[in-house]
C-alpha cells in the first residue's frame, strides 16, 4: 500500500495525552497546527483513549493551552464505550469501575448501572480509567466476572503520560489485576479497536483514505491505523521513543518528533 500524501488528508484524528500535551503543559506546536488546518481545508477530531474526563473537562483543558475545540470535536474511549453498549446492549445492567464524569457519561446514554450491593448479578462489567479506584471496586468487579458477568474494558493503555518523562498508571494495570484474580480479558472498545473509526467515517461522512490518525503511542494509535485501513502518525513526543520505534515491528506511515513538526509538513505539502 502506497503512502497517501499529507496533502489528502482531510481529517486528522488527534491523540491529546502525549501528542498535544504532557500532563499540565502544551506540547510546542500544537495551537497552531489546530489553527493550520482550516487553512489548508482540513478537519481534525480530538480523540483519546483517557475515559477519566469527558468532552466538557477536555474542552476546559484544552483551551488552557490556548487551543479551542468545541465539544463535538472531542470524542472520549468513555464516549465510544457508551455508544457500543447503547447499540449493542441497551438494556444490560452494568457495574462500573469509573470515575464520577464516566458514569455521567453512560447515563447519559441511557444505560443501567449496577450499584454494587445489590444481590442480582449485572450483565456486564465496565472497566474505564477509574482514578477514584477502590479495592472494594476491584474485589466486586473481579466477583461478578467469576460468577460469569460479561467484561468491557473503554481502553487498554499501560500509562498516562506526564511531563519530565514521567507517567500515572492507567487501565492497562487495573485490568492486569483483575485478569491475575479472574484469568478474563476484556473486549476493549477504544484505541485500537476500530469501532472508533467506524464512528467516525459515518459522522464526517469521509472515505477512509481520507484520514489520520496522528498519536504518541504504538499498540493503540498506530495500530488502529493499520487494522482500521487509514493513515498513521506517530509523534515522538509521548509514550514511544526513537529507539523504541525502530525496535518495533509495527510501522507508522509517518514519523515526527512532534506535532509542530507535522505541521510544518502538513504546511509544506500544500504550498508545493
Amino acid at each position: 500500500m502506497s503512502q497517501v500524501s499529507l496533502q489528502d488528508i482531510k481529517l486528522f484524528l488527534l491523540d491529546m495525552d502525549g501528542t498535544m500535551y504532557l500532563g499540565s503543559k502544551v506540547i510546542k506546536g500544537a495551537p497552531e497546527f489546530l489553527e493550520l488546518l482550516p487553512s489548508v481545508g482540513s478537519n481534525f477530531l480530538m480523540l483519546t483513549n483517557n475515559s477519566s474526563k469527558n468532552s466538557q473537562e477536555y474542552q476546559k483543558k484544552l483551551a488552557s493551552f490556548g487551543c479551542n475545540v468545541s465539544q463535538s470535536s472531542i470524542f472520549t474511549s468513555g464516549e465510544a464505550t457508551a455508544l457500543y453498549l447503547q447499540q449493542t446492549q441497551p438494556d444490560a445492567s452494568i457495574y462500573l469501575l469509573g470515575t464520577a464524569t464516566l458514569k455521567n457519561e453512560f447515563e447519559k446514554h441511557g444505560l443501567t448501572l449496577h450499584n454494587g450491593t445489590s444481590s442480582s448479578l449485572p450483565d456486564i462489567v465496565v472497566v474505564g480509567f477509574d482514578t477514584t479506584l477502590t479495592y472494594e471496586k476491584l474485589n466486586n468487579a473481579c466477583r461478578f466476572l467469576s460468577e460469569g458477568a460479561q467484561y468491557v474494558a473503554t481502553h487498554p493503555d499501560f500509562i498516562c503520560p506526564l511531563e519530565k518523562g514521567t507517567y500515572m498508571p492507567d487501565i492497562g494495570c487495573i485490568i492486569n489485576f483483575i485478569k491475575t484474580a479472574t484469568q478474563r480479558t476484556p473486549t476493549v472498545i477504544g484505541k485500537p479497536h476500530t469501532f472508533f473509526i467506524d464512528v467516525v467515517t459515518k459522522r464526517f461522512n469521509i472515505p477512509r483514505e481520507a484520514i489520520a490518525i496522528v498519536g504518541d503511542r504504538l499498540y493503540t494509535d498506530i495500530k488502529m491505523g493499520v487494522d482500521s485501513g487509514i493513515t498513521s502518525i506517530l509523534m515522538l513526543s509521548g509514550d514511544t521513543s526513537e529507539e523504541e520505534y525502530n525496535n518495533a515491528s509495527l510501522k507508522a506511515d509517518y514519523v515526527f518528533n512532534s506535532i509542530k513538526e507535522l505541521g510544518e509538513a502538513v504546511r509544506n505539502a500544500h504550498s508545493r
